[in-house]
């Protein structure tokens, strides 16, 4: 006759405690694993002054940003996180228990009230004065005012090694034209003052041509000129810096430099219709269009050049071109006498790929 074993308690406290310890475990990793994984929105959470660690977890169960409030308050004494920083946060639903406690234990550098700027490439300074007028609550008159101040300018010139006396030359429209470095900046606020915005543009800058200071630093403006103009003539790194040995050829030969893009600016005109002949000829220190502007730069930069033309006037490339033109499309060509650049041209009017 068979006896039948009687089961041993210890085997059944076994399987209990490990069947406790597996429930745990998996409890453990789904209250700190994140609610949604692929969820990355922004969620914007504020925690005040002297909420407690339950106020905290209501807010963030309430915004569907951890599993349970009870569990952010036992994670909070496992790891012993007293101190949760008052502050305006950026969560995602993705985020882990963990990553949402370090972050409110660090503390956060997020403002709600923070103000962006862009400010392109081959701009005027009066689209840049614009665009500070339109995100901040100073108005574009302000905004000018101050570029023009000249207490303001001096200081600067005194701050910045590539700000010169030459800025200074009456027959400049903008002392500041060109040397803002196109950027997309941040800013606390609307209330944040032009002269911030503007000391954060030219340290930019002052970062942009550091590595060019030996070289450029007996006639900045002479670059920053030369920059602004090929900005407008060409469209990338490689034509730039052979239309900046182009203007360079000219210069040298006795010509002027008959760059189009500055007669514009010395109407203060848009790069938008062709010009007549009589515009062309018109008499002013921007216009290297005018017979009397032979030899010589436009007085002072016409837009923000961006880093590429910068360097391009610093570093151009050598050739025997005296001439280019683009068509519609924005391909350049080079010719080296006149009646080349002139046969060209026609053959684009013919081709149907003049500009206008």
């Amino acid at each position: 006759m068979l006896v039948k074993k009687k089961p041993k308690p210890l085997l059944f406290l076994f399987l209990f405690l490990l069947i406790g310890l597996v429930s745990v475990i998996i409890s453990y990793f789904y209250f700190t694993g994140p609610v949604n994984s692929k969820k990355k929105e922004n969620i914007e959470v504020t925690i005040e002054n002297g909420m407690t660690s339950v106020e905290i977890g209501n807010i963030l169960k309430e915004k569907d940003l951890i599993h349970s409030t009870f569990f952010f308050k036992v994670y909070l004494k496992l790891t012993h996180a007293n101190s949760l920083k008052a502050s305006t946060y950026l969560f995602q639903k993705s985020m882990s228990l963990k990553e949402i406690v370090e972050s409110l234990k660090e503390g956060s550098t997020y403002n709600p009230n923070q103000i962006r700027i862009t400010f392109k490439e081959g701009l005027r300074l009066t689209d840049y004065a614009q665009a500070i007028s339109e995100e901040t609550n100073h108005s574009y008159e302000e905004v000018l005012a101050l570029l023009k101040d000249s207490d303001f300018l001096q200081e600067l010139i005194q701050k910045y090694w590539f700000l010169t006396e030459d800025i200074l030359n009456p027959s400049i429209y903008y002392p500041l034209e060109g040397y803002l470095a196109p950027e997309t900046y941040f800013f606390d606020d609307k209330d944040v003052e032009i002269k911030e915005i503007i000391e954060t543009m030219l340290k930019q800058t002052e970062k942009n041509i550091e590595v060019y200071k030996e070289k450029i630093s007996e006639n900045p403006h002479y670059y920053f000129t030369m920059a602004s103009v090929v900005e407008l003539e060409g469209t990338n790194a490689e034509n730039r810096e052979m239309i900046v040995g182009i203007f360079q050829n000219r210069l040298s030969s006795g010509m002027n430099m008959g760059s189009d893009v500055t007669t514009y600016y010395a109407l203060q005109l848009p790069l938008t219709s062709d010009l007549t002949s009589d515009q062309f000829n018109v008499v002013n220190p921007y216009n290297t269009r005018n017979p009397s502007m032979i030899g010589k730069m436009p007085v002072g930069p016409i837009c923000s050049p961006g880093k590429t033309s910068l360097a391009a006037s610093v570093n151009p490339t050598k050739s025997d071109y005296y001439y280019f033109v683009a068509d519609k499309h924005g391909k350049i060509y080079y010719t080296k006498t006149m009646a080349e650049h002139s046969q060209k041209i026609a053959e684009i009017k013919a081709n149907g790929d003049w500009i206008w």
